[in-house]
Formats: C-alpha cells, sequence, structure tokens
C-alpha cells in the first residue's frame, strides 16, 4: 500500500513539459518543420506509416482550409539520448477546428471539434492529456464555443473531461444476391441515379454534404480532407488512390443534384461484395434511389458499409428484412456542453413543460443549478442561486458525497431543490436524445429527486428523430 509520502511525492511530480499551440501552415510555400514534426508524431499515435513528402502538401493544404489548430507537449530543459527523437517532437498531440452540430429545427450550433490527440507511451501518466485538454476547454469556453465534440479511438478516456456519447452508427451486411426488393418499389426510384468519375466527387462533395448537413439531426461539420476521402483520392495516411473506386449521383425530379455514393468491389473467398466509400443523401427518396442502384448491381452478394445509422429506414424499406444484417454498432460522436443555457435554448423541444436539475461539472465550466422552462418548442435556462445550506436540506448533498466521480463539483450547495441531478457527461449524451435519462437513470448515472421528474425531462428532451452523425475527425 502506498503511504502518503510516497502519494505526495507522486502529486508533487515535476511537469517538465511545455505546450506550444500553432496554426498549420506552410511557410513560404513550404511545410514548417514544427508542422512536419508534429504530423510524424500523430502518425507514431496513431500507428501510421511515415508520411510522404506528398502527404505533408495534402494535409497542411487542407488544414489550412479548416483553420486547424494544433498543440503539442514538448519536453523543456532536455537532450534526446543518441538516436531517439529530439525534442523537437512533441511527446503529446492534441487539436481542433470549429464547425457546427445540427441540433434541429434548422439550428447549426457553433461546435468546438477536438481531434488528433495522442501521448507518446514513454511518457503516459504524467498529466499530459489533462494538461492539454483542460487548457484548450477552458479557452474554447472563453472564446464564446457552447459545445467541444470529438470522436474516441478508445471509450475510456474522455468521460472523465465531461464528454458522453451522443450518437452511434452501425456496420452492416445487405444480401443483394438476386437484386434488392422493396415493399413499395416506387418509393426506392424517386429521382434519377447517373454513373460519374469519382474524381467529380471532390467538386461536389461540399454541396452535397451542406444539403445533408442542414436536414440531418446530429450532423457535425467535415473537414476539407473529407472530400479527397470520398473521392479515393487520399486519407490521412497515404495519398494512393483507390483504384476500383466508382460513383453514382442521384438528382431529385427538378433535376437537382441532392445525394451521391461512392465504393469498391471487394473480392471474398466466398462471395463478391462491394463496399461503401462514401455515401450521403439529402433526402429518404435520394437515400433508398441510391441503394436501389446499389442493389441492382451485377454479380454482387452482399453491399457493406461501416457507417450506416442507428436507425435505418433501409432496413424497414426491403422487402426480406433479414438480409439487413448488422455486424457491428460503436459510438461515434461524443459531446461535452461549455455553456448550458446556451445550448439548450439553441435546440428545438417537441413537448413545453419546465424541469430544475443540477449539473455536476469537475471543469466548472457548466456546473450549476438550472431550471429549464420549454414555450412553444423553445427553451429559456435560468442559473439559479446557490447558497450554502440547501443541499443538505434537500438531500443532494448526501448522493453526492457518493457519487463523486460523476459529480466532482460536489461542494456546491443549493437553495433550490433540484428535480434531477447529473454529470455533465451525462446532459452531453442526453442532450440530442440518443439515450433516455430513464436509461441512465437504471444505469445509475442520475438521480431523481422529484418523482416524476426522469419522465418529464425525457419528454422535453425526446427527439424527433434519432441523431446520425456522418464525419468522424
Amino acid at each position: 500500500m502506498s503511504t502518503a509520502s510516497e502519494k505526495s511525492t507522486r502529486h508533487q511530480r515535476p511537469f517538465p513539459y511545455e505546450l506550444r499551440s500553432f496554426p498549420v501552415r506552410f511557410e513560404n510555400g513550404e511545410v514548417p518543420s514544427e508542422v512536419g514534426h508534429w504530423i510524424q508524431a500523430v502518425a507514431l499515435g496513431f500507428y501510421g506509416a511515415a508520411p510522404a513528402p506528398e502527404l505533408y502538401q495534402h494535409l497542411v493544404t487542407a488544414e489550412q482550409v479548416d483553420g486547424r489548430m494544433v498543440i503539442g507537449a514538448y519536453l523543456t530543459d532536455s537532450v534526446a539520448p543518441a538516436g531517439a527523437w529530439g525534442v523537437h517532437y512533441p511527446v503529446a498531440t492534441y487539436a481542433y477546428h470549429r464547425k457546427t452540430l445540427n441540433v434541429g429545427a434548422g439550428t447549426l450550433l457553433p461546435v468546438h471539434q477536438i481531434t488528433a490527440v495522442t501521448v507518446r507511451p514513454s511518457h503516459r501518466r504524467r498529466g499530459l492529456l489533462r494538461a492539454m485538454m483542460s487548457s484548450d476547454l477552458a479557452q474554447a469556453k472563453a472564446a464564446g464555443l457552447p459545445m467541444a465534440a470529438l470522436t474516441a479511438s478508445e471509450a475510456t478516456i474522455y468521460g472523465r473531461f465531461g464528454f458522453g456519447v451522443a450518437t452511434h452508427e452501425c456496420s452492416v451486411e445487405v444480401d443483394v444476391k438476386g437484386g434488392l426488393m422493396f415493399h413499395n418499389p416506387a418509393a426506392a426510384r424517386q429521382g434519377s441515379v447517373e454513373v460519374a468519375d469519382a474524381q467529380v466527387i471532390l467538386e461536389l462533395h461540399n454541396e452535397v454534404f451542406a444539403k445533408v448537413h442542414g436536414s440531418t439531426y446530429g450532423s457535425i461539420g467535415r473537414q476539407d480532407t473529407y472530400r479527397f476521402m470520398a473521392a479515393g483520392q487520399g486519407s490521412y495516411e497515404s495519398m494512393e488512390p483507390i483504384k476500383k473506386i466508382r460513383a453514382a449521383l442521384h438528382y431529385n425530379a427538378a433535376g437537382e443534384l441532392d445525394g451521391y455514393v461512392t465504393y469498391t468491389p471487394s473480392e471474398g473467398k466466398d462471395r463478391s461484395s462491394v463496399e461503401i466509400v462514401d455515401l450521403l443523401a439529402a433526402t429518404e427518396d435520394a437515400y433508398l434511389a441510391l441503394w436501389n442502384y446499389l442493389g441492382s448491381l451485377d454479380l454482387i452478394d452482399v453491399i457493406t458499409w461501416d457507417r450506416a445509422p442507428l436507425v435505418d429506414p433501409l432496413e424497414w424499406a426491403i422487402a426480406a428484412k433479414r438480409d439487413y444484417r448488422r455486424s457491428k454498432t460503436e459510438d461515434l460522436l461524443w459531446l461535452r456542453i461549455l455553456d448550458v443555457p446556451a445550448v439548450l435554448a439553441a435546440r428545438h423541444y417537441q413537448h413545453d413543460g419546465s424541469i430544475t436539475v443540477h449539473v455536476g461539472d469537475q471543469l466548472g465550466h457548466a456546473s450549476g443549478l438550472f431550471r429549464i422552462e420549454v414555450d412553444g418548442g423553445r427553451a429559456t435556462v435560468t442559473r439559479l442561486a446557490e447558497t450554502a445550506g440547501g443541499a443538505e436540506h434537500h438531500g443532494l448533498r448526501d448522493h453526492l458525497d457518493g457519487h463523486a466521480a460523476a459529480y466532482p463539483d460536489s461542494h456546491v450547495d443549493v437553495d433550490e431543490a433540484p428535480e434531477l441531478s447529473l454529470g455533465v457527461a451525462e446532459l452531453s449524451s442526453l442532450y440530442l436524445g440518443g439515450v433516455s435519462a430513464r436509461t441512465l437513470s437504471a444505469a445509475g448515472r442520475l438521480q431523481e429527486y422529484k418523482s416524476g421528474a426522469v419522465d418529464r425531462f425525457d419528454a422535453l428532451f425526446s427527439p424527433t428523430s434519432t441523431p446520425h452523425c456522418l464525419t468522424h475527425f
């Protein structure tokens, strides 16, 4: 067992690092060495190949479009041993850019998107991620960003910083041997589908995605590299093109482009399959028509897609529902509320009503007692006074003391009784309605103080559709 002295020594361990922030950019037409070293460190963290010169050019060109800022943690007052990477390579990396999140009713909420988070194995458990994350979230909050977001390679890292899972995606296999039959064939034949060179997606992607983003609840903005990946013209790891990639475009009855699919054949030992590279559809008609096209491909047994929505109309549109199979379901978008009144006022609500909730936040950005009042589908959110003695009176103290990890600001005392208490990670998961308060209550992740409060919260936050994110970042 560790002694108090040993614990004190660990907590007082020096932090021999300097955090540096700089934009991804060119200097005199060249990639600056600090940007190049940072990119190499990211490749190391994600087990990518050492980037080729043309990949540096591609990434910097695209990330300038996004206005990407990067952070690196560098050793200070240190000289690397002979043969090892020098101190000009960061031992930890972190980056962000800013796009928007579709929160319903035509509202696109500004969001701080975090990516490229790595820590070199030889420098783990030294507070590097906490230092980078805490500093960046504080700056984002100060800059007026109400929400942060990320997609996680590991599922157990980000809850401690207040992030909660908000959307999921599925890997699916659709059996199309002999053709794809629909309950209502006419519904899958609206508009027209035409073949195109995949390279045209480089020019059309942004136009189509803007339509999809504006109409898809839970969608988050895409970075510029996406159009290259969708067209099979490069990725984060290589500029090697996908040689067999194909594309089809969907036009509505007015002749307007409102969707596309890119795909590539994948020969298996016992079946012929097609893998979807990217599929964007701004309407239900476009979605079913593109699938109808894929189901009409000759000599193909199976269509596979790793980005299918959790609730997929295709599953219910085809005549043989069992031909639609999910092989995997994973979390995708993680949200982190920074400004409770701003984000709750931004989204649309189906039902009017009111509820008082207490939110715990270790970093302090979202903590407090809030009264949420919805009228006409819009919320007014009021931060209520927190005064000494209130928590003990209403029983909140015992709950918070017993759940220090989930409600780390447990010193807060409130004068008005909360009807629910929960952590910011839980509220962030509930925000789009991808999970219910009833489910989180059953999981022991929130506390109900007034009978019926969980059901009233769910009535307020129930979405018109299941949130779906189409973007990895």
